[in-house]
């Protein structure tokens, strides 16, 4: 019988590019305690890619580790799909083609604004001069070359070491807390330029932080951090929509917590009953609620809003605090029956006063539930 003939690899799609940086099964121990356990992603050319985390759960540790002046106990990094560190393989830092970038800026103080820049380009490189001219006009520092760093605001410092961080034109970027330095008000502005500099040129990037409004700004993909493990990985709309437990919901904003005990697949709260199927009978859930879904209705003679299905049971609360944020207001409760204190966002200004009497209800389809552990 003839055999089958040979598939035609002419016919095959192209094969898709390989990561700029990827890394599999880091691992970093020092001394009985272990730092990274078994850490892997990968990022494509153009993504910024944010590790969140609380301090000590190995963010900064997988940077050194990238950037090759750390070494991993295990696992392997890859970038562009060349091995660059794991399997007996070890290549320095300089031979890695990753630019750094870290919160304290780095610069050389005896240096000027346009050394600072052109220090990671060879001496004799041809049109060293024009682009260093180019990156200071890129981050609106035309001008600047003759001035040192001690001349420059800390906007303008970093605005300098993101021009030397990207003169080489590195494939990836690493980013520690770039940002923590700034002035609040110019934060923003700095990292909006910033991302869309790091877009243009299509880097990779990863960038370390461990606040949540910075990853959600500025990522296109976040790994959620703790204890040396990436415990949840995605864009950022569904980390903060779909979070995989109660502490990383936690993690993305202020929630109020409930604690409820099952009995026939509901879980029994102030807001009437929530239906938990698949938990068995007596098992203890944690339901979580964001204070922007609260919602505040007055209190008329002790009658509260009629339950509907998408917000339930309205339940009776008396306020204790009320502050005004700015963008919006913070309405601290007690639930009448002496139970939980819950907070509550409402736009603008409400100030209610302390001893108030209101009925909270909260959007069912905004709560998350998750077993209590």
């Amino acid at each position: 019988m003839d055999s089958a003939p040979a598939p035609d690899k002419s016919a095959a799609g192209p094969t898709a590019p390989a990561p700029r940086i990827a890394a599999e099964g880091l691992v970093r121990r020092f001394g009985p305690r272990t730092v990274l356990d078994g850490v892997g992603f990968a990022i494509p050319a153009g993504q910024v890619t944010c590790l969140l985390g609380p301090s000590g759960c190995g963010k900064s540790t997988t940077l050194r580790i990238l950037a090759g002046v750390d070494v991993q106990d295990a696992g392997t990094i890859r970038a562009d799909g060349r091995l660059i560190a794991g399997g007996g393989t070890f290549l320095p830092p300089e031979a890695r083609g990753i630019g750094l970038m870290f919160q304290d800026f780095a610069l050389f103080p005896h240096l000027s604004v346009a050394d600072n820049v052109a220090f990671g380009l060879p001496r004799q490189a041809e049109g060293r001069a024009r682009r260093v001219d180019e990156l200071l006009e890129r981050v609106s520092l035309k001008g600047f070359g003759p001035k040192y760093p001690h001349e420059l605001s800390g906007g303008e410092q970093q605005r300098v070491a993101l021009a030397r961080a990207l003169a080489p034109r590195p494939r990836v970027l690493l980013m520690d807390e770039p940002f923590s330095g700034l002035d609040e008000r110019l934060r923003d502005g700095i990292r909006d330029d910033t991302l869309a500099l790091l877009k243009e040129a299509g880097t990779a990037v990863l960038l370390v932080t461990h606040e949540p409004h910075e990853a959600m700004r500025m990522a296109d993909e976040i790994l959620l951090m703790r204890n040396g493990r990436i415990v949840q990985r995605g864009a950022p709309y569904n980390l903060y929509n779909a979070p995989v437990d109660r502490n990383a919901a936690a993690f993305f904003s202020d929630v109020n917590l409930l604690t409820a005990r099952v009995r026939g697949a509901l879980a029994e709260t102030p807001f009437g009953a929530f239906l938990v199927p698949g938990v068995p009978d007596g098992a203890e859930v944690e339901i979580v609620i964001r204070p922007q879904h609260i919602r505040i209705d007055f209190d008329r003679d002790g009658r509260g809003p009629a339950p509907t299905p998408e917000q339930g049971t309205a339940a009776r609360a008396i306020v204790e605090r009320a502050r005004f944020l700015g963008r919006e207001s913070l309405i601290e409760f007690r639930l009448a029956d002496g139970g939980a204190c819950l907070k509550a966002t409402v736009p603008n200004v409400f100030l209610p006063k302390p001893g108030t009497t209101m009925w909270l209800m909260v959007r069912r389809d905004r709560c998350l539930i998750f077993p209590r552990v």
